[in-house]
């Protein structure tokens, strides 16, 4: 299989999931205005499976470390296989709720509060979990991402009180995202070998993790999603039968939401063991920055926004930015 064998190189492939995790949920903006997000969490979910076992075949079947797929997947064990699969039930409820708060309050609103939230809580689980980093250097970093949420809420309140377009059940829903999402990076790490030149029976490489991960994210999808659509948290309930009046744009678009963000999560672990996983789920959580980029400047959902709220925004990309790169040199 595929192993990076420097820090250089893994900070490089956490920079691309950086770009991938903060720019998927730009094929969510994109779809028919009536396509509703429980239509397009079917597709988005059934692109992770596609990448993950995409990937398996070739990045994680060639090279002369570790095991390749087949064989690492034979010899897996129940322990590190419900880890994966407890991670994926995790991370699909999270996106879920996630996908809600997009929808109802924004890309910048979901991904400073959301993703904020879980970067914080991702950082000190999986730090705990594996302490690799200088804590001196993680603390203020994550002290400067809870102080660029605070500062995203401030904007929030501002425009909230202006415009009735951002909804305060999508800052709620952002939260609870948040607060899960930042669990579930813990549950895929441990079903991993710890050094991929030294694989451990029993358990798995990180491309036989995330294949596993997205069986968990699709069999937890078949029941929370119907749920989601019986009992949506807006508007009417959605009809099987809306899937597939769908065009064929729209099934595309959310594919490519899914494939490209697989595509960052096996990044973010492929580096991992290189960076350790707290600063590996750190850097990549840049994301948020990204993000927030593409909802400020590119859909412009802070447009009309009262005096004053432009320069908070500035200042909380300011905060991102400087604590992602604390977060980067914590190595």
């Amino acid at each position: 299989m595929f192993v990076i064998e420097s820090y250089p190189v893994a900070v490089f492939f956490c920079v691309v999931t950086m770009l991938c995790w903060g720019s998927w949920s730009n094929t969510q903006k994109l779809v028919s205005p009536k396509w509703r997000f429980e239509l397009y969490c079917w597709d988005f979910v059934n692109g992770i499976v596609l990448a993950a076992f995409i990937l398996a075949f070739t990045l994680g079947s060639f090279g002369d470390h570790g095991r390749r797929f087949i064989s690492d997947i034979q010899q897996a064990d129940n322990e590190s296989i419900c880890g994966a699969i407890v991670a994926g039930i995790i991370f699909n409820s999270a996106n879920i709720l996630f996908m809600a708060a997009i929808s109802l309050a924004g890309m910048s609103v979901a991904f400073s509060v959301g993703a904020g939230l879980s970067l914080v809580l991702g950082v000190i689980v999986n730090f705990l979990n594996s302490p690799v980093g200088n804590i001196f250097l993680l603390v203020p970093g994550v002290a400067l991402i809870v102080v660029a949420i605070l500062l995203n809420a401030r904007a929030f309140g501002k425009m909230s009180a202006r415009s009735t377009t951002i909804s305060t059940k999508g800052l709620l829903l952002s939260i609870c995202s948040g607060l899960l999402m930042g669990l579930y990076y813990k549950y895929v790490a441990n079903s991993m070998f710890p050094d991929p030149l030294k694989p451990i029976t029993g358990m798995l490489s990180p491309y036989t993790a995330i294949c596993i991960f997205s069986m968990g994210v699709f069999l937890s999808n078949l029941v929370l999603n119907p749920l989601m659509m019986a009992k949506p948290f807006v508007g009417t309930q959605v009809n099987f039968s809306e899937y597939f009046e769908g065009s064929w744009k729209d099934h595309l678009l959310g594919v490519s939401g899914g494939f490209i963000w697989c595509i960052g999560m096996l990044f973010s672990v492929i580096a991992s063991y290189k960076a350790g996983a707290a600063i590996s789920y750190g850097l990549a959580s840049g994301a948020i920055v990204v993000a927030s980029i593409w909802g400020i400047f590119c859909w412009r959902e802070f447009k009309g926004a009262p005096k004053g709220t432009q320069l908070i925004l500035n200042v909380m990309l300011v905060c991102f930015l400087v604590g992602l790169l604390l977060i980067v040199f914590a190595r």
